[in-house]
């Protein structure tokens, strides 16, 4: 039988506050716990699978019968964004943050973006997605300037409305930001914003697309797809990536599109790695501070999750993981540097705990090692603690 791995990314759910979390600004942060409180909450399979025996994770019911072995990881890398995160689960620790730009980026920066374009720019600052636009999306209209802003996180965001700048022009500008932001300005990503005019308001639309850093060492996919083996992106993965180490993709629009392809790949013939990313998560809720809508996202998944693993064939293993928190209900709109959570699912796998394990990275270790595959990285492979 072909040996598969499907990681799921729920993207931003933190199961936790990390001892160094006062260092990157966080505190009383645990983005699983504060969703949990919602009305809107439920996690019956994922409590089957044994969510609540994770180390901190009390909060949540336990059981005695697990069907997954489970762990709670530590993030190794100083840094709490996506990039980062992605680039640990796959074998990178990275010593130093991305750089981040709280007054904003510096004129040589900007001047020759302007340059570059040929458009002028407007705010250079960080701001919420969605009072940027409100804020400078008539003054983009009148004169053609782009939105240029950032966050706490390493990103250099363009906003455009999709009537004057087409889809395709915004990527092209995106890209032209990607090539400028190098050396000591290599930002974790440029990301397009388009919005649209709908109902006599601004309103952000399912076209973001990310243009990521290349990673600076070989990946987890880099290892897999170079022994012939698939490694199959869906959703942000290809991107985070830089489209390194990836045989086939396809971009999502929502979670539940998402879902949709991670159970289409079941159905495909494949040996390697199915890498998904589920972002609305962290895109639509942590960072607009909405609870009950996180909480609704989390529920949605946990019922969608037996769909996915009673269709799971014999030699199939399924890691649900994170990349980092971003509780919705702490005093920031930003990431939170937090433990994530660590279920491994299949036919053949041991329903043990884990317990805490030092660095995303062990996932890599564990993943390639099943797979057959040589890869040296900081992680360690589990897969003698959790085979049968």
């Amino acid at each position: 039988m072909s040996k598969r791995v499907f990681i799921i990314v729920l993207d931003s759910c933190g199961i936790g506050e990390m001892p160094d979390a006062y260092k990157f600004g966080d505190k009383n942060c645990n983005t699983l716990k504060r969703i949990s409180e919602s009305e809107f909450f439920t996690s019956e399979n994922t409590v089957k699978m044994g969510i609540g025996n994770i180390d901190g994770c009390g909060y949540l019911p336990k059981t005695d019968n697990p069907s997954a072995a489970v762990g709670r990881l530590a993030e190794k890398s100083m840094g709490k964004d996506t990039t980062i995160g992605h680039w640990e689960i796959s074998g990178i620790i990275s010593e130093s943050p991305l750089p981040t730009y709280p007054n904003g980026f510096p004129d040589e920066i900007i001047k020759e973006f302007s340059r570059r374009t040929g458009r002028g720019v407007l705010c250079n600052k960080p701001f919420s997605g969605t009072e940027v636009i409100e804020k400078y999306g008539d003054e983009h209209i009148k004169t053609g300037d782009l939105i240029v802003y950032t966050s706490a996180d390493s990103v250099f965001q363009i906003a455009a409305h999709e009537d004057l700048i087409p889809i395709e022009t915004l990527y092209d500008y995106c890209l032209t930001a990607r090539k400028i932001l190098c050396g000591k300005h290599s930002v974790g990503r440029v990301i397009a914003r388009p919005f649209i005019t709908a109902d006599g308001k601004f309103k952000r639309t399912a076209n973001r697309r990310d243009f990521s850093l290349e990673p600076p060492k070989e990946t987890m996919l880099d290892a897999v797809s170079k022994h012939g083996k698939t490694v199959y992106a869906v959703g942000k993965i290809r991107d985070i990536f830089a489209g390194r180490g990836i045989t086939e993709y396809v971009l999502t629009h929502s979670n539940s599109e998402g879902m949709q392809m991670a159970l289409n790949a079941l159905n495909k013939e494949f040996e390697g790695l199915c890498f998904v990313n589920l972002v609305d998560f962290d895109m639509l809720y942590g960072h607009r501070q909405d609870i009950n809508g996180y909480a609704k996202a989390f529920s949605e998944f946990d019922r969608w999750l037996p769909s996915f693993t009673e269709n799971m064939k014999r030699d199939d293993i399924l890691i649900i993981t994170a990349d980092h928190g971003c509780d919705p209900g702490d005093d920031s709109t930003d990431h939170s540097r937090e433990y994530v959570p660590l279920l491994i699912y299949g036919h053949n796998i041991e329903p043990v705990n884990l317990g805490t394990l030092m660095t995303y990275a062990d996932i890599a270790a564990t993943v390639t090692d099943y797979l057959g595959v040589p890869f040296s990285c900081a992680g360690k492979s589990r897969l003698n603690d959790i085979l049968k």
